[in-house]
């Protein structure tokens, strides 16, 4: 007998959602619509690294190729330090890349949503913007075949749908946990503030592109100042700036904004050169170039949910960070967002599975994978706090032992501190 072919409502048209909506037809014999709140993809977002694990689902999802197109690939990270030698530098995912086949990338967060939209619709799969949602809620009704479950949305312009099950896709201030899921587990912001900027390669001379070959770092006495490429040939530069401040007065929690008015970007610039006032050394040069060719400047308060909540209710699940939000610097927010829609879609693909027991083994089968990268996150996190002078040349001496020891005893080549970068979510015992 022929399966019944069921559909799925996705809320959040980001890498999570649309991600979500090709693997679910590619595995399952669900047809999605994905409905999105902004009008139009956003442009927000600067460029976010990915790691193996998640650069091999990827591939799987059958994007990788446009990705690595439009991405940098190199993967080495240097710490420099501001008095003008380099403290250390290492391949961040030379044993993985060897096991998985998969190095690290850069890319553009609107190039992410760009290339997996594309897909989306190559796919004929419907995406709708400008679709605020108001409602949610499951329902169960008697027909004339039976009684009927399903979940059922209402957005702001009227219009309603309904589907055998929904997959919240909307991010950390998720309007399906918010309301829904969850409502009690609310964000909180970390401290952390990211200030971002893409700087073109021509507004730079090349001596100061030629010196930028990876992920280049430099802890501060205020935070990190990180550089990185996100074009394949060093056409655009990603220069990020972590700091613990605190949240503006407004307490304004969006994922973040872009400012291009000369007040906001002078004043970036002011504080950036603030810091580097000092600083010496062919790389410290470099950095005060890539300060003065800003011209806009992306502002991030990085929240996080605490770990925990629930994480579905009736026929709603949530995906993503819209689940587990977690802070950035372990590299890994997209790649989790795709873990949990590889093991959905794996669970989803039985239809004789029930919705309560889909839900409850990907909960149980993920938490633990989220709450150690979680926490390798908040560890991470900790480099960018304010220190003395004193405290940031203990963080550089701890760096530089950290680099000797894995070069004299070989650890690099045994995989330390990179097996969490091979896990395979396909792999995951049902």
């Amino acid at each position: 007998m022929m399966e019944k072919t069921r559909k799925a409502i996705i809320i959040g048209a980001g890498p999570a959602g649309l991600a979500a909506a090709l693997r679910l037809q590619q595995q399952t014999n669900i047809t999605c619509t994905v409905y999105e709140l902004r009008s139009q993809p956003t442009t927000l977002g600067g460029a976010i690294g990915i790691q193996p694990n998640g650069l091999r689902l990827l591939s799987r999802l059958g994007v990788y190729d446009e990705f690595e197109s439009h991405g940098y690939s190199g993967t080495s990270l240097t710490l420099h330090s501001l008095q003008g030698h380099d403290v250390g530098s290492t391949d961040m995912v030379g044993w993985a890349r060897e096991k998985t086949g998969f190095g690290y990338l850069r890319i553009k967060r609107m190039d992410i949503v760009e290339i997996l939209k594309k897909a989306v619709e190559k796919a004929k799969i419907p995406i709708h913007f400008g679709k605020r949602l108001i409602k949610t809620e499951n329902f169960e009704e008697a027909g004339d075949s039976g009684s009927r479950a399903g979940v059922r949305v209402t957005f702001e312009d009227g219009s309603v749908d309904e589907a055998d099950i929904l997959l919240g896709c909307d991010g950390i201030h998720s309007f399906v946990r918010r309301t829904y899921v969850d409502p009690e587990h609310e964000p909180v912001y970390s401290g952390l503030s990211g200030l971002g900027a893409l700087i073109p390669s021509s507004a730079l001379s090349p001596e100061t592109t030629k010196l930028i070959n990876g992920f280049e770092g430099t802890l501060t006495e205020e935070g990190m100042l990180a550089v990185n490429p996100c074009l394949p040939t060093k056409e655009e530069i990603f220069m990020f700036f972590s700091k613990w401040v605190p949240l503006p007065d407004s307490g304004d929690s969006r994922d973040g904004w872009e400012v291009h008015g000369k007040e906001e970007v002078d004043g970036f610039k002011e504080q950036l050169l603030s810091t580097l006032e000092h600083a010496q050394g062919d790389w410290s040069n470099a950095l005060r170039e890539l300060v003065h060719g800003t011209s806009s400047v992306n502002f991030y308060p990085v929240y996080r949910l605490p770990l925990g909540g629930r994480w579905s209710r009736g026929r709603s699940v949530l995906v993503g960070d819209a689940a587990h939000a977690m802070s950035p610097h372990a590299g890994q927010g997209v790649s989790m967002a795709l873990e949990d829609v590889f093991l959905l879609s794996r669970l989803l693909a039985d239809p004789e599975r029930s919705i309560e027991e889909v839900f409850e083994k990907y909960a149980r089968i993920r938490r633990p994978r989220v709450d150690e990268i979680f926490q390798m996150a908040a560890d991470n996190a900790e480099m960018r706090k304010k220190s003395t002078p004193t405290g940031l040349w203990l963080k550089e001496l701890k760096f530089n032992t950290m680099m000797n020891i894995s070069w004299a005893f070989g650890l690099d080549k045994k995989g330390i501190k990179q097996g969490h970068l091979v896990y395979d979510i396909d792999e995951a015992e049902l």
